[in-house]
């Protein structure tokens, strides 16, 4: 018997709507087959679905007086979450599953995450910082990553024991995540193809995307919206760029509402 699993997400403030959780919700129903449960940590829960279990934003558990909610996400990490046990898999509010997700809980290893250079196009004038360069190469992006409960503490106790030297060394939670993980030899990365920018993996490079819609490429799973432009402006027919056209994308406003 294939054993349960849980799906995972976070709204807090006024960015993303009810429409997110229950459209992600919707799009886990039609491509996770196995039991599982699928939680949204939040602040607000109207307008959610019936179907989508509620717990509270779980704690960063900061000292007194500190309160960088940029870095929230890390709270996953601690040692008890809600009543959740087992594998998880967090998925951001903006993306679109346009494939199964079984194979996200059967490839093997501790932690899987993006590796956040997947996503983009190369950066030549990086490599002027090797060093740099050789661990921006190696971040994780955390819109899709999958862990076991409670097994990985040390990335919220490494921040909680010093949230203000963590921000002036990383510019961002998912880059101190990824110190802490590749120190401890649990970092490992999705394989290169499954998650896909919709900018960089969607829609055809330069001026062919005038004459050419954005599609999904073969063997993706899941969509991600890095960087610019956001679903939302997306959807609402924006995103454009001189050197850039979006195009069609039904088949994104089915996938995401369908």
């Amino acid at each position: 018997m294939v054993a349960a699993v849980n799906v995972i997400c976070m709204k807090w403030g006024p960015m993303y709507g009810p429409e997110y959780v229950n459209n992600l919700r919707a799009g886990v129903a039609r491509h996770l087959a196995r039991p599982h449960r699928f939680v949204c940590f939040t602040d607000d829960a109207r307008g959610l679905r019936d179907d989508v279990e509620v717990m509270p934003l779980p704690e960063l558990g900061l000292p007194a007086g500190q309160r960088d909610l940029r870095w929230r996400k890390l709270a996953v990490f601690r040692e008890q979450l809600g009543d959740l046990q087992g594998t998880a898999l967090f998925l951001d509010l903006d993306l679109v599953i346009v494939d199964s997700l079984e194979p996200f809980f059967e490839h093997p290893g501790r932690f899987l995450i993006i590796r956040d250079d997947d996503l983009f196009r190369a950066k030549p004038l990086r490599r002027i910082n090797a060093r740099r360069d050789r661990f921006l190469a190696s971040v994780g992006n955390s819109s899709v990553f999958r862990f076991e409960i409670g097994a990985h503490r040390y990335i919220l106790d490494a921040y909680v024991a010093d949230p203000v030297a963590a921000a002036a060394n990383y510019e961002i939670s998912q880059q101190f995540q990824t110190a802490q993980l590749a120190a401890h030899g649990d970092l490992a990365y999705w394989p290169r193809g499954w998650c896909v920018s919709f900018k960089n993996g969607c829609v055809p490079r330069h001026f062919a995307s005038w004459w050419r819609d954005p599609v999904v490429p073969e063997g993706a799973k899941i969509v991600v919206f890095a960087g610019t432009p956001k679903m939302s402006e997306v959807l609402a027919g924006g995103g454009h760029r001189w050197y850039r056209r979006i195009g069609d994308v039904t088949w994104l406003h089915e996938t995401w509402g369908g």
